[in-house]
């Protein structure tokens, strides 16, 4: 007879449950998780220490209850608290896959790239030194096998520096350490699980001693493996996304479910890291989804992510500290001692990373400087917290592993989770204090107070103005009038006594205002549709650079990342190796094409600007000042109208074709605000206004569109351009064109070698060069080749050429060159008159027949 259906142990187990019993524990903890922020705003305290407060008091309350003789009322809400279904696997496939997933969504990639060392060594190295110290130093102090060892090391090195992160931004620390080290929160975990999986494994089948080098020769693997499982599985995802069109629920529904399913498929099918997967996933849909998702859209998912991220960071804290007391009811008085030498341990291995490492590669120019006081909050913020514990867990469900190592794990995890969370936790804040980061510079002090000077004086003025037009009792005005004023001195007052700021410390001031401004004109014109939001990380990465530029280096600190923001970086150079010499120009084109995008958008911006250094930043810094940045500006706006101007040399017409674009784009824009205009005033009905909207959005879906850029097409349109062309028939020059090989040149690059053998001729489409050749120099532009003399001549090169600004060289090699020359006169005008400009005797070209034609 065949058995009958059971469902699986986990599901017997909640459906054991009284469903109210049930609904009643979890609208509790939700209602706790509201009432955590602001007793932990209140208590000055870590958010996340507030959390396990709670989930300790819970969990030992239940026990308590349970056990007492003095009540059975509250036996079954106890009984319900300990039957939760609290397993390993739910915090690392339910919880911990949203968290990751929401970091990755919010980061900002193209910065996090520019600080990669420092993220690297706190997130990987920093892991792998941690556990190797605490794996040796509990080998050393305790009989426990090293296997044993290093898993107990691997499980306490991930950190949750959310508590120090949160603390940072409310002190208003620099964007770049803020930035390290929540890119350290977003990778530890990952590196961590990878080294508990591979040290889990050891334990299991009873390997006392494992081969270090074997175990970590594994690790780029799982590391690899769940990179690529990321990867595809977020590409698959966008598609869906990008399928479903105007349906934004169901896209956020897939985004919902990608992390989830990469987590699973990386860690059941391909046997790599699901953690990784995760960040994989979540950072190609971080760079792709802007790009194939409407600015809305977008928005609300983020919106929808961070509530999630929310509710799992809480619930995973408060469950995971559930599992505190039951885990600690075995604890002996040799376990203390363990638990010491695991906590020295891992805060020595932080120290030499953060005070030996970090220091080292700052001073080879890897990293940037983090100060002493940062360094120390960061050490004293590392708190560990439910991943730790998950971990643990996971050691003591499974059935292959000796009984006296769950129990050891269980504690000694938890033991020092508690340290961190009840030591350090709580004295955070005053560590911040002691070391002086919660106070502004004598900078930032001085400026608060000329500022609030200025806007008093705003206020009274604008105070006046209403007390008359509302013709307020004189008696209240003039009481009221004179406490204001009282305050108004006193900020008069302290401005005045902090008059001595620098006028270099006011000018890095008012740079870093004005790209704040920047960012806030990108933000607006991303809101109203009239930018890509495909390309608004980029350009907002930029203005960050200049924010950051101004902060730390003051004036030139800003034109340096201004100078830079328009350079080419490696990514683009990668691109034209590989139209060069691969003859692959789809990337090349991808990527000039959004530099058009941004020049222009850069271009409408900056010429914005000055509005707000006149009617702000004078008012606060003064004219010097203000006429210093509009100096500045100006320079900043002929560099990009450069920029601007010789891309559109390299290809005409296509920056009119994005001209067009947005024209269209703001078109559309102030449509949709006439009718929502209508809408408010009653001119039109609801019915008549979806309809209008509906119609802006498919225009507006067809003018997304940007224009392609055809490299080929353009280098047909460059051809003709050539005076030197302009005697060949139609026939000619398509045969021309398709000879032709284009090639672009950064600003330096060499282009021709001194002494090579000549085997082609550049014309010059765009840019310009300079020949330097026994110590004469000379400088050839937009129009003019190189390179024909030495094959008139028959002779090596004599001169070394290089590009002084980013260049577009046509490249016709030597065969097609001479053929070109004896049918096209204009060709052989252009020679004569190039080589007369350089001395060159009309005979010293007789071998090539030039002189007789």
């Amino acid at each position: 007879m065949r058995g009958r259906w059971r469902p699986p142990r986990a599901i017997r187990y909640v459906w054991g449950m009284d469903i109210v019993v049930l609904t009643t524990i979890v609208a509790f903890l939700f209602l706790l998780i509201g009432a955590a922020e602001p007793l932990a705003a209140r208590l000055r305290l870590p958010y996340s220490v507030i959390l396990a407060a709670l989930g300790i008091l819970i969990g030992a309350g239940a026990l308590f209850f349970l056990r007492t003789e003095l009540t059975d009322a509250l036996n079954p809400v106890a009984e319900a608290i300990l039957a939760l279904p609290i397993r390993s696997n739910v915090f690392l496939y339910v919880f911990l896959p949203t968290l990751l997933f929401q970091v990755t969504l919010g980061v900002n990639l193209r910065r996090m790239l520019d600080d990669w060392v420092p993220i690297l060594v706190l997130a990987v190295v920093a892991v792998v030194v941690a556990t190797l110290s605490v794996g040796y130093a509990l080998n050393w102090a305790s009989a426990l096998p090293l296997a044993v060892c290093l898993l107990i090391g691997a499980i306490v090195s991930t950190t949750d520096p959310s508590a120090v992160v949160g603390i940072f931004r409310s002190i208003s620390a620099p964007r770049r350490l803020a930035r390290i080290i929540e890119g350290e929160s977003l990778l530890n975990d990952a590196a961590a699980i990878a080294l508990f999986g591979l040290f889990m494994g050891f334990v299991m089948l009873g390997v006392p001693d494992p081969a270090l080098g074997d175990a970590l020769a594994r690790f780029p693997v799982l590391i690899a493996g769940g990179a690529v499982t990321g990867w595809l599985a977020a590409r698959l995802a966008v598609w869906l996304m990008a399928l479903f069109g105007r349906y934004e629920l169901a896209q956020i529904s897939v985004s919902v479910a990608l992390p989830y399913l990469a987590y699973i498929g990386a860690e059941q099918s391909v046997g790599a890291s699901g953690v990784i997967a995760v960040v994989a996933a979540g950072l190609t849909l971080n760079l792709t989804g802007p790009g194939r998702l409407p600015p809305a859209a977008w928005a609300n998912l983020r919106e929808v992510w961070d509530l999630l991220a929310h509710w799992a960071g809480a619930l995973i804290f408060i469950l995971a500290a559930l599992l505190i007391p039951r885990l600690l009811e075995e604890v002996r008085i040799g376990d203390f001692a363990l638990i010491a030498v695991v906590t020295l341990a891992a805060i020595a291995a932080r120290v030499v990373i953060l005070f030996g490492l970090l220091p080292m590669l700052s001073l080879i120019r890897l990293s940037p400087v983090v100060e002493r006081p940062y360094r120390v909050a960061i050490l004293w913020g590392g708190l560990r917290g439910a991943v730790t514990l998950a971990l643990a867990l996971a050691v003591t469900e499974s059935v292959r592993v000796p009984v006296e190592v769950k129990r050891l794990v269980g504690i000694l995890a938890t033991g020092f989770t508690l340290f961190t969370l009840i030591v350090q936790g709580t004295t955070l804040r005053w560590v911040i204090a002691r070391l002086g980061l919660d106070r502004l510079s004598p900078i930032d002090q001085a400026l608060s107070n000329q500022v609030i000077a200025v806007a008093l004086q705003t206020v009274r003025e604008d105070v006046a103005k209403t007390t008359e037009n509302y013709e307020l009792t004189h008696d209240i005005v003039r009481s009221e009038a004179k406490r204001f004023g009282e305050r108004l001195d006193g900020a008069v007052k302290a401005a005045e006594e902090n008059a001595e700021i620098l006028d270099r410390d006011r000018v890095a001031l008012g740079l870093i205002a004005l790209a704040g401004a920047e960012r806030d004109a990108i933000l607006a014109r991303i809101k109203d549709r009239t930018m890509s939001a495909s390309l608004a990380e980029p350009i907002l990465s930029e203005v960050d650079r200049l924010i950051e530029g101004a902060r730390t280096g003051g004036r030139l600190g800003y034109q340096r990342a201004a100078k830079a923001s328009l350079g080419y970086g490696r990514t683009f150079r990668a691109a034209v190796f590989l139209h060069n010499r691969v003859r692959l120009s789809r990337p090349l084109a991808r990527m000039t094409a959004d530099r058009f995008e941004i020049l222009l958008s850069q271009r409408l911006i900056l010429r914005d600007l000055g509005g707000f250094i006149d009617g702000r930043i004078r008012r606060i810094h003064g004219r010097r000042v203000a006429e210093l940045l509009q100096e500045l500006l100006a320079r900043r706006c002929e560099a990009v109208e450069t920029a601007l101007e010789g891309l559109r040399l390299q290809y005409p017409g296509y920056a009119e074709e994005l001209e067009r674009r947005f024209i269209r784009r703001t078109a559309l824009r102030l449509e949709e605000r006439e009718y929502d205009a209508m809408r408010e005033d009653g001119l039109i009905g609801a019915e008549l206004h979806t309809v209008l909207m509906q119609d802006i959005a498919r225009r507006r879906a067809a003018c997304e569109e940007r224009p392609k850029l055809d490299l080929a097409v353009e280098k047909a349109e460059l051809v003709r351009c050539f005076p030197v062309f302009a005697d060949l028939d139609e026939a000619a020059l398509k045969r021309l064109t398709r000879a032709l090989v284009t090639r672009y040149a950064d600003a330096g690059e060499r282009v021709v070698r001194k002494d090579s053998l000549p085997r082609s001729v550049c014309f010059i489409a765009s840019g310009a060069v300079e020949l330097e050749s026994a110590g004469q120099t000379w400088r050839l532009g937009r129009g003019e080749m190189f390179g024909q003399m030495a094959i008139l001549m028959q002779k090596p090169r004599r001169a070394e050429i290089r590009a002084i600004v980013p260049s577009t060289l046509l490249v016709l090699d030597e065969a097609r060159f001479r053929r070109l020359l004896d049918r096209s006169p204009a060709l052989q005008a252009a020679v004569r008159a190039s080589a007369e400009k350089r001395g060159i005797a009309p005979e010293a070209l007789a071998p090539a027949g030039l002189n007789a034609a």
